[in-house]
């Protein structure tokens, strides 16, 4: 009997996705004089996929089968038989496919779009004591197939001298399939070939010990803040045509978890901008004086971003702290119930508060040589959380990409000055507003008034008095 032995996951949750215990990958952005660091990471190593009740072990099965109860975290009635009587020495139960394309599937929890994902398995001919020995003597097919990969049709080993009425003792074989991830959460189907209508429904290939690893994709650090992509949906191993039944069940207290992946989740500077208006010294002089800035971060995330994308109003039970507007999200953060499990979740993870909005007003003293600018830029600095929402029951799942101000480093503060743009040199040069002088523009002055003396009084016969300067000689 063939046997692979995989690593062991190391952050594995509760529900099967993936929980880091470790702290977030460094910043993007490198220090000034050091060479900064690619944005697009090179891929990581392979890692284990939670496959769920991968052994077929749950719920607790009572005698050796064939049973055709539904199998936990797997979709698809499927005939299942103990350990014992499907010939294993393991744990793991088989399960038979039954015929007439009948499948068994589940969803890859934590697996990304593009990811490599390399299954291991064992499958055998039919245990079951209804099968005549023509069914099983050359084997039985199957295919296995996950989204994005080629269908991969198998055929068991075969089990020669089988008589009817006597069970098989199993002839367990390792096999493996490989595929790249065609969508997030991709669906691994086992079908059954069998299509032959005189074959007894338990008579078909058996399926045991199911695990998966995968090469995941490289987290992409240039996705900018307001296109965090599509938070998706699901029902078990189904998707969810929309976000608001997963969303309203979340919508309580201790109604679900946030469970935040690690590998997908970073520290990043984003981009400088400019605080306050830019100070142009025009003047043969240095100048010297203070301004006060005032410069604030608000948080995005992709649940409110898919329903923009789709033209839909955002409903009251998806709304996160988000807005913009720092009195609604003050509101939202304290009355949210999503709100409180993701904040919540992260200070567990990376032991800091999150902060859904961020500001700060400082005083800065601007000494600014003749012939420059001086201006104030801001590089905040943010943190990308990748995760789940999950419902208490497991039933509900929601991905949601969260992008806010981060308490992990210190945002950048630069206050720069530098030599004037052309447009700031023309206006330097150009000439003082003026405006004109309609009557002897061109004359020249006549004398220096300095206004010393008093001018006598006229003489002449109605003239009026009036006071006047007199030029000195």
């Amino acid at each position: 009997m063939n046997r692979t032995t995989l690593p062991a996951a190391a952050v594995l949750g509760a529900a099967g996705l993936l929980l880091p215990l470790a702290p977030l990958p460094a910043l993007a952005s490198a220090a000034p004089g050091e060479q900064a660091a690619p944005a697009r990471q090179s891929a990581p190593a392979e890692q284990a996929v939670p496959v769920l009740n991968g052994d077929f072990a749950e719920p607790v099965m009572r005698g050796d089968g064939p049973t055709t109860v539904g199998i936990d975290h797997w979709t698809g009635l499927n005939q299942r038989y103990s350990p014992t009587a499907s010939g294993r020495t393991d744990a793991s139960h088989g399960v038979a496919l039954q015929k007439d394309g009948n499948t068994l599937r589940q969803r890859l929890r934590g697996v990304r779009a593009g990811a490599k994902v390399t299954v291991t398995y064992e499958d055998s001919p039919a245990v079951s004591k209804e099968c005549t020995g023509a069914q099983v003597v050359d084997g039985q097919p199957y295919a296995v197939t996950g989204s994005g990969g080629a269908v991969q049709e198998v055929t068991t080993a075969g089990d020669p001298d089988r008589v009817k009425g006597t069970p098989g003792k199993g002839r367990w074989t390792g096999r493996g399939y490989v595929f790249t991830a065609g969508e997030n959460e991709p669906t691994l189907t086992f079908t059954s070939r069998v299509t032959d209508s005189r074959t007894h429904v338990t008579c078909s290939p058996m399926i045991a010990r199911i695990r998966a690893v995968e090469v995941p994709p490289a987290v992409d650090k240039t996705v900018d803040k307001t296109r965090l992509g599509t938070s998706e949906a699901y029902k078990g191993n189904d998707r969810e045509s929309s976000l608001h039944n997963a969303a309203a069940a979340c919508n309580g207290e201790n109604a679900c978890v946030f469970r935040p992946d690690a590998r997908t989740s970073f520290r990043y500077y984003d981009e400088a901008r400019v605080v306050g208006e830019a100070f142009v010294n025009c003047t043969r002089n240095t100048l010297q004086h203070s301004r006060l800035l005032s410069y604030s971060e608000r948080s995005h995330d992709s649940i409110a971003q898919t329903y923009a994308d789709a033209g839909l109003a955002l409903p009251e039970v998806a709304r996160l702290p988000t807005s913009g507007v720092r009195e609604e999200d003050e509101k939202r953060a304290k009355e949210r119930p999503m709100a409180a499990q993701f904040a919540l979740a992260h200070e567990k993870a990376w032991e800091r508060p999150w902060q859904w909005f961020s500001g700060d007003r400082r005083t800065v003293v601007e000494k600014i040589q003749p012939g420059e600018v001086s201006w104030v830029e801001t590089q905040p600095s943010r943190e990308r959380v990748e995760g789940w929402f999950v419902s208490a029951k497991d039933d509900y799942r929601l991905h949601v990409v969260v992008d806010g101000p981060s308490r992990a480093v210190p945002d950048r503060l630069l206050q720069r000055t530098g030599p004037m743009s052309e447009a700031e040199k023309q206006r330097c040069a150009a000439a003082r507003p003026m405006t004109t002088t309609p009557v002897g523009a061109d004359a020249p002055a006549s004398s220096s008034d300095k206004g010393l003396l008093r001018v006598p009084a006229p003489t002449a016969p109605g003239a009026r008095p009036a006071e006047r300067s007199m030029p000195l000689d």
